[in-house]
This record gives structure tokens, sequence and C-alpha cells, in this order.
């Protein structure tokens, strides 16, 4: 799934583009009990709870993909007769409406959650008539209808007591209000939207966290591993990366490999190329190349990186180098660099002792307050 065609999807949920009649789920209490169903037409009633309820139900589209979004990959064996694969495909042909396919759905998501609150789980259908684009960007006739469902899973806060004044007897009275529904902290849209047509081999999954997985729920839901989380993918990389290279690992390799990836994204950004940037074992390979490293070392290198992500594993660039920030941190100090600015830094052995440089380009402040310029040379 490409940003392109998940911007088409998600602008099915502004309420004057939705073909969605109905949203239904149910109320959880932290005991794993069902309170209440909910069954919520979207067709009539208030316009702005509708429109909430359907930014709620968006919310599981949102976010980068590689990073909180994604791509769930079934195999021929699930397809053909997996239970989990199933249910998913029996919930999108009945459109939500089949009560007994919806409670088996609760049934696994529940077990396999561990909230420490009161939560709601949201399911809702949409009906899409996907249609041609012209090479003038004009919509065209209607290609194929792409049918989906997507889950969110939101928590339920409490909201705090607070005092409201009324005009009419001139007096303060308490202001309690019922629980309030909070962002969704996991979901996904099922099936996948792969070159704007239906992929059932696909799903994509939504979580909130970037260094939680909820390992449980995608097992119970899609019968498959979590992905690995983002900061578990950039722990692992930083490991392999200091342990293979050992005394290679300097500042100048690490430097430069930030700068590369840096560049990597950026050029991603000013190409035309849909399909999200992704680092590969071949890629880290390159970039070691171009810093220099032993082929040797950059052999533990690629060997760890299929060890800790997989063979032919494709991870998001951002998951394993932060672009958009340069900080060196030791056990007393930190200091936090502009990253187009990463040359201004430097390490230095002076007297058997390992400092860091950093050149000074213009007036230094302490606190706030602009320190003198006129030091002499030692």
């Amino acid at each position: 799934m490409t940003e392109k065609e998940l911007r088409e999807i998600k602008r099915r949920f502004r309420p004057e583009r939705s073909n969605i009649p109905r949203i239904v789920g149910c109320f959880v209490n932290s005991n794993k009990q069902i309170v209440s169903r909910i069954s919520q037409p979207l067709g009539l009633g208030d316009s702005v709870v509708n429109e909430m309820l359907l930014s709620a139900m968006k919310k599981v589209l949102s976010g980068s993909l590689g990073t909180n979004l994604t791509e769930i990959a079934f195999s021929t064996k699930q397809v053909s007769d997996s239970e989990e694969h199933k249910l998913l495909m029996e919930l999108r042909a009945s459109a939500l409406k089949d009560a007994d396919l919806l409670e088996r759905f609760y049934e696994r998501a529940i077990a396999s959650l561990n909230f420490e609150g009161n939560y709601v789980i949201l399911l809702a259908n949409d009906v899409y008539d996907v249609t041609k684009r012209h090479s003038d960007g004009e919509a065209g006739e209607s290609t194929e209808q792409f049918s989906y469902i997507v889950c969110a899973v939101c928590p339920l806060k409490e909201p705090a007591e607070a005092l409201a004044f009324r005009e009419a007897d001139s007096l303060f009275h308490s202001s309690a209000s019922s629980a309030l529904l909070s962002s969704a902290e996991l979901g996904f849209t099922f099936p996948a939207f792969d070159d704007r047509t239906t992929n059932i081999y696909g799903a994509l999954y939504y979580t909130r966290s970037l260094s939680q997985g909820y390992p449980d729920f995608t097992e119970a839901i899609f019968g498959k591993e979590s992905p690995m989380p983002p900061t578990v993918q950039k722990a692992a990389f930083a490991s392999d990366l200091s342990r293979a290279l050992g005394e290679e690992c300097s500042f100048e390799v690490v430097r430069s490999l930030h700068a590369q990836v840096a560049e990597l994204i950026e050029d991603h950004k000013q190409s035309a190329d849909q399909e999200p940037p992704v680092i590969t074992k071949a890629t880290v390979k390159s970039i070691l190349e171009n810093c220099g490293v032993a082929e040797e070392r950059i052999e533990r290198v690629t060997e760890a990186f299929d060890e800790s992500f997989g063979k032919n594993a494709a991870i998001a660039p951002k998951n394993i180098v932060a672009s958009n920030k340069f900080e060196l941190k030791m056990p007393e100090i930190s200091v936090k660099v502009s990253p187009e600015h990463r040359d201004l830094v430097s390490t230095q052995l002076i007297g058997g002792e390992r400092y860091v440089m950093i050149k000074a380009t213009g007036p230094i402040e302490i606190n706030g307050i602009v320190i003198s310029s006129d030091e002499k040379e030692s």
C-alpha cells in the first residue's frame, strides 16, 4: 500500500464522502466483560457525533507506513483454511450485520487485550466505488467495489469533576459527565488496498504506541506474530551495529551513516515514488561500504540484520536512524545538534583522553547569558 492509496481511503472518513451506514461494537470493562453492545447509525442523528465517530475510526489509518502502520501478509495456507482469515472474510461479507460473527470477533479480541481500564471495540464497513484515473487526474468510470472493514480499539477516560455555573438559579453545580472516548490504541483495516484494488492476502495494522506491538492481539485476529515495534527495531539495529563493528564503530562511521540515511529519506521526498522508503540488508551493506568499513565487519552486520529482522526484511529508515535529530549522549552530559550541522562535531584524542569537539560558529550562550569570545588560545 502506498501513501497515496492510504490518503485515498482516509478521505472516505469525511461525512460528505462516507458510505458507512453505522458503527457497531461493544463496551468492555476492566474485568474483560462486555457491558453493552453498540450500534450507532450514521445516516441520521447528530452530525457532530457522526463526524467525531468517523474521526475516531480514521485514526487507525493515521501515522506513517512502516511505523504506526504496518502491513500484515497472510500466507496462501491461511487464506485457504485459517480460522482467523475466515472470520475476517465473513465479517466483511456480512457487512457487520451478523450478530454471531460479531460475538466471535469480540470474544477473540477481548481475550487478547489487557487494558487497565474500560475500552470500546468499534467496527465499521465501507464500500468504495473505485474509479479509474485518467492521465489528466480526472476520475472516470468505476472499476470495482472495494468493500473493507475497519476496527478501532479505544480506551475510555473518566473525566475530572468540574463546576458549572447555571444562569437559571445563579448557582454552581457539579458537572460530571460520562466516560470520554480516547484515540484508538490499536486497530486494523481489512483487506488491504494495494494497487487500488482488493488484496485479501493483506491487512493494514495500526498501533498508536511505537514501542508496543500487542502480540496477543495480532495472534488472535490475524494468526500472525506482531510486527517488531519501531523503538525495538531501533534498539536492535543499534546493538547489532555496535557489536558487529566493534572498534570500527567510530564517531565518523556513525555520523556518515546518519547522513546517508537522512539523504535517502530526503531523496525519496523529492521523488515521485509513492512506495515508502525502506532499509534492507543490501542498503546497510552499501552504506557501510561508503563509510570505508572493512568487508569482514560488514558481513557481521548483515548477518546480524538477518537474525534480528528476518531475511528479506525491509524496514522504515526512521525506525533505525532518527534523521531529524543528531544527539550525543554520555553518562554525565548530552548534546543535541541540528542534523544539517553534524559536521561541526568531531572527536579527538588529547593526552590519551577522548574529547568531543564542537566548532563554535557564533555567539555562545550559557543559561541565556552570552559569554565572552575574547578567550585566548591555550
